[in-house]
């Protein structure tokens, strides 16, 4: 079946840097774009990134706009997250998707904590 493993998460002060990791296995990663989402409490669940199945193409929510960017690599299974100057808005659950024909698939998130 569709495993999404997130990785990566933790504290990071305002202006410093963090990479996500998302290794995916159960599927035929490199036929699949891949999306990054976010959620903090009371919030609905966010759009982050996306990038499509060669890395023709990328694109980003509003908020993280030059600040994080979206990378894959097919021999590995794996979709990263680079978080740069991140804000205390940042702070999330981030989470690893696919849409699998047709269903949507989610990781278990890593939580992000943008704090001083």
């Amino acid at each position: 079946q569709v495993q999404l493993v997130e990785s990566g998460g933790g504290l990071v002060q305002p202006g410093g840097s963090l990479r996500l990791s998302c290794a995916a296995s159960g599927f035929t990663f490199s036929i699949y774009g891949m999306y990054w989402y976010r959620q903090s409490p009371g919030k609905e669940r966010e759009f982050v990134a996306f990038v499509s199945k060669d890395s023709s193409s990328s694109n980003y929510g509003n908020s993280v706009k030059g600040r994080f960017t979206i990378s894959r690599k097919n021999v590995l299974n794996t979709v990263y997250l680079q978080m740069n100057n991140p804000k205390p808005e940042d702070t999330a659950v981030y989470f690893c998707h696919v849409l699998y024909r047709g269903m949507p698939q989610w990781g278990q998130g890593t939580q992000v904590t943008v704090s001083e």
